[in-house]
């Protein structure tokens, strides 16, 4: 049966004459005061703010994001050393880190210092500090591997990437519990990043883009607590006094502690390389449009006001002066060693008495600016030619992957006779998630436009953060292996529009209607339909192709030794050699 039913309470609020009366009132004020207890206003407002739906069974999400995660492990730790040599911008992040934690900063290195470097002779170190182009967080993370297993061990150069692969893919599967409140769901996410080759080969090398991706991960997570903490807030407020709403901005909420929590993260995010400074930016903008839609559901009048100086303001002051503030502290080892690349640039202009540029700032703080500017040059001036380097247009289909490492050996190591043998490691996405996920990807767009889907919007803001600035960068030198920062969302975008076709993702219930005299109109509320028998076969045949296509690209994944004939027969295009 379908329609609608109002509450039969007919109190009205018309009646009451405190301060502010002669303001109009909104039809959820109305509404608010036709309903006789906090308890029944709260239940009311937090249907209208979506926080109605249940979340998963506790237990079965721990069980499913345990098991997957303990996968993910293995896929990620097994066989970590191996090679155990340097492989592509290891020659300098690890390097780097080892320098970091002995000297406080980038030391310089003599000419082909890998080989000594790689048997634990570290004696070519120089304390003339080296002029390097990314911040020091994941460096700072490298180290700690080092510092635990030795300089000699590759595998302590490599566990702190591989622990970050890990955490990510339990914290993708937390988030996607709160996006689509399922615990398969939740667990298909987790288990989608932990078969993706681009993550897989992200966190079994000493590069920094996956420390990048955890802490933009964990600034999501972080802004979807604040979403469903804020958003109670609110209704607790206004239910406990629904005179609140004769303000047309609503009420304050200042104190945003989970916001502070995601300017920590996200601040380490831009401390691992400044990309993250496009996610502190869109993520920021997300939370605005949050809190304007929860004004406006709320019943403020002046809703956009409202999203403006009692969310935005608040969100800014909670987000972005702590992002700034970590960031700033990053940089703590550089301040505290003088030897550090362009350290006493600003004093020593001064001593010489030249005019110092921007004299009147702290000389420390100058030398940090100036260093930052010529950071800037570097990377905006990067055009080189790169036999790997990619078009961003083409890294929703992975037309161009990164190899990471190749070697060839004799036939006898794989039991190929006398041909030769091979071992890669190919920075490829998993194809059965990256082309259904830019298949689904119109599906999430869809969700977002014309459902006006809260959580199709989410996913693509993990797109317009992490990936879509990229494409201002064309001429630049840049690699497909870069995804990494964002396949967290291309796994969610896989199973939302995989879910929504085959009847997986429970659809947003309709919310409740008010009148403009406060009548409260209810929409029945069906059970949510189960997937038909051609959806379930979909969904498990859709995973299989998922689970075969990972087992295919293991080896060319982790740098096993297979035949050359093998490691070819992955080559299906030939962008992929």
């Amino acid at each position: 049966m379908t329609g609608h039913h109002s509450s039969s309470t007919s109190a009205d609020p018309r009646h009451a004459t405190p301060a502010g009366a002669h303001r109009p009132l909104s039809p959820v004020h109305h509404a608010l005061a036709r309903l006789e207890t906090t308890a029944a206003r709260e239940a009311f407002l937090r249907e209208r703010l979506r926080l109605r739906h249940p979340s998963p069974t506790p237990i079965k999400l721990w069980v499913g994001l345990g098991a997957v995660t303990l996968l993910a492990a293995l896929i990620r730790l097994v066989g970590l050393s191996h090679p155990t040599r340097l492989v592509f911008d290891e020659t300098y992040y690890v390097k780097d880190a080892f320098s970091l934690a002995h000297l406080g900063y980038a030391g310089t290195w003599p000419d082909d210092p890998n080989p000594a470097f790689e048997r634990g002779d570290t004696s070519g170190l120089s304390a003339e500090a080296g002029f390097v182009v990314h911040p020091d967080v994941g460096k700072f993370l490298i180290s700690l591997g080092i510092r635990v297993f030795g300089v000699d061990s590759s595998f302590g150069w490599r566990v702190a990437a591989a622990l970050a692969g890990i955490a990510s893919v339990w914290l993708v599967g937390r988030i996607a519990a709160r996006l689509f409140r399922s615990t398969l769901l939740a667990t298909t996410t987790a288990g989608l990043l932990a078969l993706d080759g681009i993550h897989i080969t992200e966190s079994r090398v000493a590069l920094l883009d996956i420390f990048l991706s955890f802490f933009a991960l964990l600034g999501l997570w972080a802004l979807l607590r604040d979403r469903e903490h804020s958003r109670s807030l609110l209704a607790a407020r206004i239910a406990a006094d629904p005179d609140l709403l004769r303000d047309p901005w609503g009420p304050h909420l200042w104190w945003r502690p989970w916001l502070l929590l995601a300017g920590i993260f996200l601040g380490l995010a831009i401390g691992v390389k400044w990309s993250g400074a496009y996610a502190l930016a869109v993520f920021g903008l997300t939370v605005f449009a949050w809190d304007t839609a929860a004004r406006r559901a709320v019943g403020c009048r002046l809703w956009v006001g409202a999203g403006v100086f009692r969310g935005g303001v608040p969100a800014f002051v909670n987000l972005v002066p702590v992002a700034a503030l970590t960031y700033l502290a990053s940089w703590a080892s550089w301040f505290t060693h003088a030897g550090a690349y362009d350290r006493t640039w600003a004093a020593d202009l001064r001593a010489s008495g030249a005019v110092v540029p921007r004299g009147w700032l702290p000389d420390a703080l100058n030398s940090l600016i100036e260093y930052h500017l010529a950071m800037y040059r570097f990377h905006v001036g990067l055009s080189s030619e790169h036999t790997y380097m990619s078009n961003p247009w083409g890294w929703l289909l992975q037309v161009r992957p990164t190899s990471l490492y190749w070697q060839t050996r004799p036939g006898t190591a794989c039991g190929a006779g006398g041909s030769e043998c091979a071992e890669a490691i190919t920075a490829l996405g998993n194809p059965a998630i990256w082309w259904i996920a830019a298949a689904m990807l119109l599906v999430v767009v869809w969700g977002a436009i014309m459902k006006t889907d809260w959580r199709a919007w989410t996913i693509l803001v993990g797109y317009i953060a992490l990936y879509v600035p990229w494409l201002a960068y064309t001429h630049r030198t840049i690699f497909t292996f870069y995804t990494v920062a964002f396949v967290p969302f291309v796994c969610l975008a896989w199973v939302y529009g995989m879910g929504a076709l085959t009847g997986h993702l429970r659809p947003l219930a309709p919310i409740s209607h008010v009148t403009p005299d406060g009548t409260i109109m209810y929409p029945d509320r069906p059970d949510s339909p189960s997937p038909t028998r051609a959806g379930r076969i979909a969904w498990w045949s859709a995973l299989t192709v998922v689970a075969a296509t990972f087992v295919f690209f293991l080896p060319i994944w982790t740098g096993l030794t297979i035949p050359k004939w093998l490691w070819q027969a992955h080559m299906w295009f030939p962008s992929w050699v």
